[in-house]
């Protein structure tokens, strides 16, 4: 929000100021009295869609501190919001803050109780905003708001007293660590050094602070009032100390003032924190204003992606027609290039289909043709796999199923080789619609000591069976190293010095369809 009404409220008045860009603006004041309600009203009917802020500055507002146990979520709420009823039952201006836990014992919670003792000084004010439909955002009190105006070397000490001067009186606020005790507005006429001995008084009564003990204070006070010192007569046991408002309301980015209801007001209007006492459905034109104000945000965030997404369009469509017409040209150009080279060459002979036709058909022959590679390469992985098998002869051929190949000689008798002689062999030898299976006989010997025929069997058998793990292998052992049958009669003699020999070697026909 950068445009904020703040309403000032004391015993006696209802000043109005203005933020707008990071600077406060004076406005006019309104009495307690029925003529001054209607001339709020009045200076109200122009504002209907600013947001406003509450600053409550008054002498019937009490706070109680208390040790309650922990508990959260919904339970603790209901917890504090059953304790505050039972503290003050004829205000709905009350809340509860927790301010810690205890260092010892069950750990409870530090809970600071406050309220607004007398609403009908708010009530009226509240009512002619609603009338008038403001927006009302939040109701603060100058004794929480105080606690950012403490340095950050007095949020340590044990026992401060904040006294500022207001309108509506003097204000002394007193901090135990940084954590806000009590607070209370004097309006009589006396000085402020006997406003803060009679709090240093009352805390010694309540066994807050030590008798002989000093009391820190710290004066928020023009430049003009520095230089005046305190009458140590009056109070001997405070120990002052001044803070000028320049450098209070620079700690805090504000423009500088001599005014502290200025510096509150301000706090409250650039960090515009959570209402302190809530308001229930007089918030209800606050939350109005905040969701026609999110609708338009969301409504301004959609026409600018949609503006984003037409001139991303835009230009993409820019871009495509540029391209379009550069393609358009490119292809003319081929079209030019390829009608004059045709012109210049003699009519084809066949047609285009045949031409494609047969392009096809040689690119199918050279992928399925009967390329002996394929079986090569399974049969010497199997041969890497048995170091022991040494190839002697092999035999590869291709042949059409059902279709035995026929040579001019076996046709016709005699009769001299010719290729016109020859009968027209089956397509599928080529590869044509399939590749043709394809027949492989080997002849191979085992490499094993001398008279171990029970390794050769092994040997070859594992060799037999790792060929035939190829997918579409079938392994046929033609002949085996040497005659093991029951009926064959044994011959040669066992430990001879040719060892096996002959007897090592073994033949096998591979059939593969690939």
């Amino acid at each position: 929000m950068t445009r904020k009404l703040l309403l000032h409220l004391t015993g006696e008045r209802l000043c109005c100021w203005l933020w707008e860009r990071g600077s406060l603006g004076t406005g006019p004041c309104f009495e307690h009295t029925p003529a001054g309600l209607r001339q709020f009203s009045a200076w109200l009917e122009e504002r209907e869609d600013t947001p406003a802020l509450m600053l409550a500055d008054l002498v019937e507002e009490d706070f109680q501190r208390h040790l309650l146990p922990h508990v959260a979520g919904r339970a603790g709420h209901a917890m504090r919001d059953r304790r505050l009823a039972q503290a003050w039952r004829d205000t709905p201006f009350r809340c509860a803050h927790v301010q810690g836990r205890e260092d010892e014992g069950r750990r409870d919670d530090v809970v600071l109780l406050s309220a607004l003792t007398n609403p009908a000084m708010l009530v009226p004010w509240l009512e002619a905003l609603e009338s008038q439909r403001i927006p009302l955002a939040a109701l603060y009190t100058p004794a929480l708001l105080s606690a950012d105006l403490l340095p950050e070397g007095a949020r340590q000490e044990p026992h401060l007293l904040l006294v500022t001067e207001h309108a509506g009186g003097i204000r002394q606020t007193y901090f135990q660590y940084g954590k806000l005790r009590f607070s209370r507005l004097a309006q009589a006429a006396a000085s402020p050094e006997q406003e803060a001995e009679r709090t240093r008084q009352f805390l010694v009564g309540a066994h807050m602070l030590k008798r002989d003990l000093p009391l820190q204070v710290l004066a928020l006070l023009p430049l003009a009032r520095i230089a005046t010192p305190p009458a140590a007569s009056i109070a001997p046991l405070l120990d002052w100390r001044v803070m000028p408002l320049a450098e209070a309301a620079a700690r805090q980015r504000l423009a500088a003032s001599d005014n502290p209801d200025q510096l509150i007001l301000g706090m409250a209007a650039r960090t515009a924190p959570p209402s302190h006492y809530p308001l229930g459905v007089r918030q209800r034109y606050y939350s109005l204003w905040r969701a026609r104000k999110s609708l338009y945000a969301s409504s301004a965030v959609m026409a600018a992606c949609c503006l984003l997404w037409t001139g991303a369009n835009m230009i993409g469509y820019s871009l495509a027609r540029s391209h379009t017409q550069a393609l358009q040209r490119e292809t003319h150009g081929f079209t030019t290039a390829y009608q004059g080279s045709m012109s210049s060459m003699p009519p084809a002979v066949d047609k285009t289909a045949n031409m494609k036709a047969a392009v096809q058909i040689a690119q199918m022959v050279a992928r399925q043709g009967p390329w002996p590679q394929a079986v090569m390469a399974v049969l010497s992985e199997a041969l890497e796999r048995s170091p022991q098998i040494r190839l002697t002869q092999l035999d590869w051929r291709a042949n059409a199923p059902g279709v035995a190949p026929v040579t001019a000689s076996s046709a016709f008798p005699g009769a001299a080789t010719s290729p016109a002689l020859v009968a027209p062999q089956s397509s599928m030898l080529i590869g044509i619609p399939k590749a043709p299976p394809q027949q492989v006989r080997l002849q191979a010997e085992v490499l094993v000591g001398q008279d171990d025929y029970r390794s050769v069997l092994l040997s070859m058998n594992r060799f037999a069976q790792e060929l035939a793990r190829t997918p579409g292998m079938a392994v046929e052992i033609e002949q085996l190293p040497f005659d093991v049958r029951p009926n064959v009669k044994l011959s040669g003699k066992a430990g001879s010095p040719t060892g096996l020999g002959e007897r090592s070697k073994f033949t096998l026909n591979l059939r593969w369809a690939p």
